[in-house]
């Protein structure tokens, strides 16, 4: 009987070889976009899923308040948090610190054991650890024991690639390597251990760890600093919970240790909060400043995961209305098999066996198509997922799904409307079926166009955030400004760093192609967020104010071709800038209560952050984005510094970029000997703030388009059906007189009226959907009224496009055809 009906199956399809492929190409494309989308929400999702035990792994969050107002919101925290979270709460089991030395510090770590030639690489991906970590995590190790590797000072454990970067075919384990950083760090350790390539769906990317033990040994002020201390804040902390720990409560035990460890904030205007985050929820969940890496977005896979469901639902329902689009063709076959003693629950399964074919090839086609795409999928989300990733057990049960759900939903429908009629009727061909399912066949192309209005009014919403993200003005130019990040291996006097310094400077003013140079503490791009309590000299500190600070030297103003609104910039006609003199922003000055920005100049201010320093401000600018148009501006301050720079801004000419690359080499080279040279350009950098509304952006974008076209294969199927039901009545229109443009718009209006409709019930679950995405932003654009009239003329254009195909097919036809029975 399964092969009667197969090859019953097979023998319909090949007969209507244009509809049968419509059906398959139309369910195949949904199914491979859903598929697509379905890998990157996974991947998402899985962030720490190789942790084992991740369900009891928490880090530990620190937001800092001032008068109530939320001023900081990080990642890192107190070196002194997880100790005294062990010694006060009997349900936490341990805890584990990181440093983050490879994103503040510019670190060089060196084979100089290696032949012939000493090896050496500026290391990014590098942490101290404590030893803990490696059991707490659980990282699959290559040699050395996890729990061991890192509880003695000077160890190291390292991952498998640079194992071989820095010791080739050896074995690693009782080597030396050496660490040298910007801040005169200079240490010898030994690898101890070699880990396993860590997984891409990890927040955490390191290459190598080395003991935060070795903090220690350099003094009981190291002691005090790195172990104990609750005053420097930058560790990242996790603390793994006994299982059946509630976290909320555990919370609600933080403010009582804050206090006891923090006595000082009780007489302050400030308060602090530690929270917890899970582990497994980092990636999506957490924008917090000094994360290790940029992190997913929540809202952004529910958008993406949305419409890989909208896409699947609009292919599944093209189904439905090609086949009963075909309702006519089939009504004899239908009264022939009932005559011949068919009964209904056959002939149900046998459409319903139609059904599942058409599904299974077009879920087998879903994968080809997925396998080819994936690499320009990858490309456009970002992701590095393989061809392994379709191979897996999970994707084929997700295959079998797909095919099992969707032959049921797309064909059930189709088989009863074809099942019902009656042979009598049919077989005298006075088939009449027009008005059977008339509202669910409409109902399902609104729903169809209520999505395709809906994604392209997305579409221009998404593209004009980013436009507008993207081109406004941020208060400077980032435009043809290079930078170099200051040098790891530094020499252990101050003095003899200070003169390569200057040398640097000299021998890069020898170009004229480079216009200005800089050194500054921090860039635009980068999101270090230090902040610091401001206030006018002598006024209570309930009236001070948060400003973001940064050191600077005299040029700064220049490269970044910034405003001087009032006063003077920093000069070496003034030596003494760097001990009494500060610029603030124009926003600063209005928060410190200066009416104008002239009446701050001379005036004396005290920042909090550094006790008793008393400045002068000497000139007001104007402002700028220090970060990303996500988030607001705010107020800063600058203070001079022309040695405490960590990054070498430079604004050149482009005209003969090679050369002028190669005289900054040249010149780093003389000045700073030993040292990696790596450069970047500013405006690539800071855009890469938003990598992940770029990402977003092309998906979106391409994805709506699919959508838009499946839609349209289903309103085709539609108009078909239309015209093929009224054939007779187009007939005597056309012997009475009725022109090809009359009949045109008679089969036409009705379809016009649905995307009227859907246009109506659209818009404001677009505009709602939308709004939620654009709360993401602290400068947005406003969602005009024009974007969906827009978007709604468009989906009108598209569905007169694809009916006129049908309705002018049917005008033009001989009527004497349709008539000829009559």
């Amino acid at each position: 009987m399964i092969k009667n009906l197969l090859l019953t199956a097979l023998r319909s399809l090949k007969k209507n070889k244009f509809f049968s492929l419509l059906n398959i190409s139309g369910l195949a494309i949904g199914m491979a976009v859903f598929l697509l989308i379905a890998q990157y929400v996974r991947f998402e999702k899985s962030y720490e899923s190789f942790v084992s035990g991740k369900e009891n792994i928490y880090r530990v969050k620190l937001e800092v308040y001032d008068k109530n107002e939320l001023i900081m919101a990080s990642a890192e925290n107190y070196p002194g948090v997880g100790p005294a979270l062990v010694t006060e709460l009997p349900e936490v089991v341990s805890y584990a610190r990181l440093y983050n030395m490879g994103y503040k510090n510019n670190v060089v770590i060196t084979n100089e054991n290696a032949k012939p030639d000493p090896i050496a690489f500026r290391q990014r991906r590098f942490l101290y650890a404590d030893s803990t970590f490696l059991p707490m995590m659980g990282y699959e190790m290559v040699k050395g024991n996890a729990k061991d590797a890192l509880k003695d000072p000077f160890t190291a454990v390292i991952s498998e690639k640079y194992a071989k970067m820095y010791f080739g075919k050896e074995d690693p384990i009782g080597k030396t390597l050496h660490l040298r950083d910007d801040d005169f760090v200079d240490e010898l350790v030994k690898v101890t251990g070699v880990f396993k390539e860590l997984p891409s769906n990890t927040h955490l990317k390191f290459d190598v760890l080395f003991s935060y033990n070795s903090l220690y040994p350099r003094g009981d002020w190291a002691v005090q600093r790195y172990r104990l201390g609750w005053r420097r804040k930058d560790m990242y902390t996790f603390i793994q919970l006994k299982p059946g720990t509630d976290p909320k409560k555990t919370e609600a035990k933080f403010p009582a240790i804050v206090a006891k460890y923090k006595p000082e904030l009780k007489e302050s205007t400030q308060k602090q909060v530690l929270g917890l985050q899970p582990l497994k929820d980092i990636h999506l969940t957490s924008d917090l400043t000094e994360e290790p890496e940029t992190n997913g977005n929540a809202r952004t896979v529910f958008f993406l995961g949305l419409i890989g469901i909208f896409v699947l639902i609009i292919a599944w329902i093209n189904y439905v209305n090609l086949s009963t689009a075909r309702a006519l063709e089939r009504a004899k076959e239908v009264g022939v098999r009932k005559v011949i003693g068919a009964v209904k629950g056959q002939l149900i399964s046998q459409f319903l066996t139609e059904a599942a074919l058409v599904n299974l090839l077009s879920v087998l086609i879903a994968w080809g198509l997925t396998f080819l795409c994936l690499s320009s999928f990858n490309t456009m989300s970002g992701l590095a997922l393989d061809k392994t990733y379709l191979v897996q057990p999970w994707f084929f049960a997700l295959l079998f799904l797909l095919w099992i759900v969707g032959s049921l939903l797309s064909g059930f429908y189709p088989a009863l409307v074809l099942s019902s009629f009656k042979p009598i009727i049919v077989l005298k061909g006075k088939f009449q079926n027009a008005n059977r399912g008339v509202l669910l066949r409409k109902g399902l192309v609104v729903t169809q166009f209520i999505a395709s209005i809906a994604l392209i009014a997305g579409t221009f919403i998404v593209y004009r955030q980013l436009k507008y993200m993207t081109s406004r003005d941020m208060g400077m130019n980032i435009n043809q400004v290079m930078v170099v990040e200051r040098p790891g291996i530094m020499d252990t006097s101050q003095t003899v760093y200070n003169s390569s310094i200057d040398a640097f400077r000299n021998e890069l003013k020898k170009d004229p192609s480079i216009e200005a140079v800089s050194a500054s503490f921090t860039i635009p791009g980068k999101q270090r967020e230090y902040k610091v309590q401001l206030k006018r000299y002598g006024v209570a500190n309930s009236d001070s104010v948060i400003v973001r600070f940064n050191s600077l030297d005299y040029d700064f103003l220049e490269v970044f071709q910034m405003k001087l609104i009032a006063g003077r910039k920093f000069s070496p006609d003034f030596p003494n800038d760097d001990d009494t003199s500060v610029i603030i922003t124009e926003t600063a000055s209005r928060l410190l209560g200066f009416k104008k920005p002239e009446d701050a100049i001379g005036q004396t201010l005290t920042i909090q952050a550094f006790g008793s320093w008393n400045p002068i401000v000497v000139g007001v600018v104007n402002d700028y984005h220090q970060i990303s148009l996500k988030k607001p501006l705010d107020p800063s301050i600058f203070n001079c510094s022309l040695y405490g720079g960590e990054y070498y801004s430079m604004r050149i000419n482009t005209s003969n970029l090679p050369r002028t690359i190669d005289h900054v080499r040249k010149s780093w080279a003389t000045a700073f000997r030993g040292n990696p040279f790596e450069y970047f350009f500013l405006d690539e950098y800071f855009d890469l703030q938003y990598s992940s509304e770029r990402k977003f952006e092309k998906l979106f974008v391409s994805f709506a388009v699919l959508a838009i076209i499946i839609g349209c294969l289903g309103l085709f199927g539609l108009s078909a059906y239309t015209a093929s039901q009224r054939i007779k009545e187009i007939g005597i229109r056309k012997v009475l007189g009725a022109s090809v443009p009359d009949i045109t718009k008679m089969l036409s209006k009705d379809f016009l009226k649905l995307v009227i409709i859907a246009i109506v019930i659209a818009s404001p679950i677009a505009w709602w959907a939308m709004s939620k995405w654009l709360e993401d932003f602290a400068y947005r654009v406003n969602i005009s009224w024009w974007i969906f009239v827009v978007a709604g003329a468009l989906a009108l254009l598209i569905a007169m496009l694809t009916v006129s195909l049908q309705a002018i097919k049917a005008a033009i036809a001989n009527p004497i055809k349709s008539l000829r029975t009559e």
